[in-house]
């Protein structure tokens, strides 16, 4: 072959070819270590011999880590409501939506379920409940649903007890935005910035009328967006129980629930309940 033939650039696809990527470590790869795939894949313990547990099981494991990025994000989103910053905590919001979003959607490998396939595993549950998810209790606490009742299943776990009175006694994110309106000038009463947070949020006319003027004012203004933002919220945690309800509903009728539960009764009474109930209620009167 001539010198000049060597000499010969590859072609303009060989130039191009993706490079061979990087297979030899030294220890786990990369991905490993940041994600902990195989920690997480190594989680699922069935206890009865049905397939079906599997699914339940690795759904449920997953609604949990989807608990735990809701958290984050309300909990951010206060934060940043503290210190005044609202773009900060309405990006928050924003995110909290598309994985409440893909939480709600986590219902659907479950929403089939017949009484006698759930009957299959059922008795493997025990006496656990979803009730008894303290990340959850954390979600419902940030929407002001407090209670210092649900802090007593956990009572044996140290570190669990300690995140969940710390979270109790904490603003929730909607006292956090009720602040926020009272140093804007907004006709928030005395009584509700200073109540006492560690109690269920009870609705009051006076902040109704707040975002009743809010509403019919300037649809682009700051505060107006963040109560849509919230508005968006609450209507896929509303969409969450309504969607645990009909689950449970088709899966064991009118059963009562494990963990000794009303079951379908307790859930139908949760879904009757709106998150931010002023911003539902002001709507009647813009």
């Amino acid at each position: 072959m001539s010198q000049q033939a060597q000499q010969i650039p590859p072609s303009s696809d060989e130039a191009h070819e993706p490079e061979t990527p990087h297979l030899d470590f030294q220890g786990t790869t990369p991905y490993e270590d940041y994600v902990r795939a195989d920690v997480l894949t190594h989680l699922q313990h069935t206890l009865s011999d049905d397939p079906g547990e599997m699914v339940f099981l690795v759904t449920t494991q997953v609604m949990e880590l989807w608990f735990t990025v809701i958290v984050h994000e309300w909990e951010t989103a206060a934060g940043a409501l503290r210190e005044n910053d609202v773009p900060t905590a309405m990006a928050a919001l924003k995110r909290s939506v598309r994985e409440l979003e893909a939480l709600n959607a986590s219902w659907r490998p479950l929403s089939q379920l017949t009484p006698a396939q759930f009957n299959s595993y059922r008795a493997a549950l025990g006496e656990g409940s979803g009730f008894q998810s303290a990340m959850y209790r954390r979600m419902e606490f940030l929407l002001g649903e407090k209670s210092a009742s649900m802090l007593v299943p956990h009572r044996g776990a140290p570190r669990v007890h300690a995140e969940l009175e710390k979270a109790l006694h904490e603003p929730s994110l909607y006292d956090e935005v009720l602040r926020l309106l009272a140093r804007r000038g907004h006709a928030v009463p005395e009584a509700v910035v200073r109540r006492d947070v560690s109690r269920r949020y009870e609705p009051s006319p006076e902040v109704e009328e707040v975002w009743t003027a809010l509403y019919a004012g300037d649809e682009t203004d700051e505060l107006a967006r963040l109560g849509e933002a919230l508005t968006d919220v609450a209507e896929l945690v509303w969409r969450w129980r309504n969607d645990h309800l009909v689950a449970t509903r088709r899966a064991m009728g009118a059963k009562p629930g494990t963990g000794g539960s009303a079951g379908v009764a307790w859930l139908e009474k949760r879904a009757r309940k709106n998150v931010f109930p002023e911003l539902w209620t002001a709507r009647s009167h813009v």
